[in-house]
């Protein structure tokens, strides 16, 4: 369409969605934290002493508070997890390091220390901040709700006390205070935190409301339907925690073969001290032999093959504004095979706009008199489809009249005085009944809302002159991105949507995704996802919104839209789009595919290195001083090459192949 719209580009949209009071954990409180804080300034402190040839003493103290600040508790919970038969790898790395400084190699020994203490501080902070969103979404639903009494008296109480049956007043602005039904009144409700629905939904008497939703300009007579412990807000806390604790375990690759690993290094680093001691071997000898292959078998260069190249990814990453948690969110990326796309605020831009003015052949009006008319009539109003009237207005350079007597009817509409005409806005099924009026446009209302558009009147003088079509539009990239996503996974994203179907699939053919799922409520979502899992589909959810933090959750992966994103969800994500650019997120799965082909790459230089040190060690006699340099030349050989993803050309583009 040409129209008055096409003049001017749209402003950029400007979101702003109800989030959860923010109640952190400090960092320092997180014990984690201040251990790996303490170990990894107690090495930097002995680093140049030690480099430098200072006394022995001094570099030698540091480097044993860097031993005990950085592996007291590691090893404490190892020995704890011995009583359980389990062999934790924290503890062995433990044991390297102390069998590192019982040989001379303390520097070894050290970095290998702060190298786990601060993996360990990065889980603790990520555990601890879900859990403070988690509780904060709590503070969406009302402390206090107005309860009616008989005779229609009113008694202000605990939200929590209330009970199924009660009727409860909610006035305009406030939130509702439980679960339940709408027995008398009208009004416009925000219940985008728990449908994602980007428009506040008119309700009337038998409408459904949610504990936690905003309600607008008209005061609403709520029966309560559902106890407060079973509100949809607490169903989604309750679905998070669940989710989060029962997810998959964050494992990096090495993780997952570590008990064998494990048990067969101190087996092995036993045999080698043991057996020639026992056929007549020096016990210095045998010792020295036992703690040179417990170095050039110990997985320093292991670890190394797959924390750099993850590393280097979350920090290209970040460098182009998306904030991978950690580096098993990382590695995780890279493997899922089937993402499932929010509409609102993830597709979309989170902003109702102005798509079609269609004013009544025979009225005298153009597309640019109907719109200026409909802004003047709609410029007091705080709605966001009168907000989306008024910003077309103004983007198409349009002067507004003043307007007078203006009020404001909700479910309705708005009326106001344009110059010397009466000016009724609003939806067409509730401003006018009249079958006459409605006649000449009955066709456009309808075509337009098949199109996923809303519809609103504008009425002049009672008579109907033309009708708005207001939508949320797509993000500019959304359709590249979701072809990029089909072409990685090899097959197209799914959209998950709390909208009606009319509007999610109007934007799903735009887009080019053919598997729809509308009309969801958070658990839905879940349930989705767990199916798909369930089937063996590691799946990639993105979202922004409170109704998406259980799938986040729920899921392989979750990525959130940073800009208008909930607490909630930016929490509960994996990851963080923080420059809100769709595009980003295709290119960060490809980024993860190439970090764990690094892996897989430094793994088996880091493997034939040990296995040709190892086997010199047993069958012959490997130098101390070359075992210790074969060592370290393969953890340097290893660094660089996950280094290589530190550039900026290790970016993928969206127009690139997926790997």
């Amino acid at each position: 369409m040409s129209s008055v719209l096409d003049q001017r580009p749209a402003p950029p949209p400007d979101v702003q969605r109800q989030a959860a009071p923010r109640r952190r954990t400090r960092l320092p409180a997180l014990p984690e934290v201040r251990w790996a804080f303490a170990a990894l300034a107690l090495f930097l402190l002995a680093l140049p002493a030690y480099l430098l040839g200072g006394p022995a003493w001094l570099w030698g103290t540091l480097f044993a508070a860097t031993y005990i600040t950085g592996g007291w508790e590691p090893g404490w919970e190892g020995c704890k997890a011995l009583k359980d038969k389990t062999l934790d790898v924290d503890l062995l790395m433990v044991v390297a390091a102390l069998g590192a400084a019982a040989i001379g190699q303390a520097l070894d020994g050290a970095l290998l220390i702060v190298i786990f203490a601060t993996s360990g501080a990065l889980e603790a902070v990520a555990t601890a901040r879900t859990a403070d969103s988690v509780r904060g979404l709590l503070d969406l639903a009302p402390d206090t709700a107005t309860r009616l009494l008989p005779g229609e008296a009113e008694e202000s109480v605990d939200a929590r006390t209330l009970s199924v049956g009660d009727t409860i007043l909610v006035r305009p602005g406030e939130r509702v205070g439980a679960d339940g039904q709408v027995i008398d009144g009208t009004s416009d409700v925000d219940q985008a935190t728990i449908t994602g629905e980007p428009l506040p939904i008119a309700k009337q008497a038998g409408d459904e409301v949610f504990a936690g939703t905003v309600n607008g300009a008209g005061a609403l007579r709520v029966r309560v339907q559902r106890d407060p412990s079973d509100s949809v807000i607490a169903r989604i806390v309750k679905m998070v925690e669940e989710a989060s604790a029962t997810k998959a375990p964050t494992q990096l690759f090495i993780e997952k073969i570590e008990q064998r690993y494990s048990i067969g290094m101190v087996l092995a680093t036993l045999a080698v001290f043991l057996v020639p001691l026992a056929l007549g071997d020096e016990p210095r000898s045998a010792l020295l032999r036992a703690m040179t292959f417990m170095i050039v078998a110990s997985p320093c260069a292991v670890v190394l093959s797959t924390m750099p190249p993850l590393l280097s990814a979350v920090a290209n990453a970040g460098r182009r504004g998306v904030l991978a948690k950690s580096a098993v969110v990382m590695e995780r990326l890279g493997q899922v095979d089937m993402v499932a796309l929010d509409k609102t605020g993830t597709l979309t831009e989170g902003t109702p706009r102005v798509t079609d003015v269609r004013p009544l052949p025979g009225t005298g009006l153009d597309e640019g008199a109907l719109l200026t008319m409909a802004a003047a009539a709609e410029h007091p109003s705080e709605h966001p489809l009168a907000r989306a009237v008024v910003d077309a207005a103004r983007t198409a350079g349009l002067t507004m009249p003043g307007a007078a007597d203006f009020t404001s009817a909700p479910g309705l509409g708005v009326t106001a005085t344009v110059d010397g005409h009466t000016v009724q806005i609003g939806s067409p099924s509730r401003l006018f009944t009249g079958t006459a009026a409605r006649t000449p446009y009955e066709g456009t209302v309808a075509e337009l809302e098949k199109a996923g558009r809303t519809a609103v009147a504008v009425l002049r003088n009672g008579q109907l002159v033309g009708v708005l079509g207001i939508a949320d539009r797509p993000r500019p990239d959304a359709r590249a991105t979701v072809a990029a996503l089909s072409e990685l996974t090899g097959r197209t994203p799914v959209l998950l949507t709390g909208d009606n179907e009319h509007a999610a699939r109007r934007l799903a053919a735009e887009v080019g995704i053919t598997h729809v799922l509308a009309g969801l409520l958070p658990q839905d979502k879940v349930a989705a996802v767990e199916e798909w899992e369930a089937e063996g589909r590691r799946v990639l959810v993105v979202g922004d919104g409170v109704n998406d933090a259980p799938a986040l959750a729920a899921a392989h992966s979750g990525i959130a839209m940073g800009k208008a994103g909930s607490d909630l969800a930016l929490e509960t994500a994996d990851a963080v789009v923080v420059r809100d650019e769709l595009a980003a997120i295709p290119s960060i799965v490809r980024l993860s595919r190439t970090a764990r082909r690094l892996v897989i790459q430094n793994l088996a230089i880091a493997g034939t290195f040990i296995a040709a040190l190892v086997t010199w060690d047993l069958i012959g006699t490997l130098p101390l001083p070359l075992g210790v340099a074969g060592h370290e030349g393969s953890t340097v050989i290893v660094g660089l090459n996950g280094l290589r993803l530190l550039r900026e050309a290790a970016w993928p583009r969206l127009t690139k192949d997926a790997s």
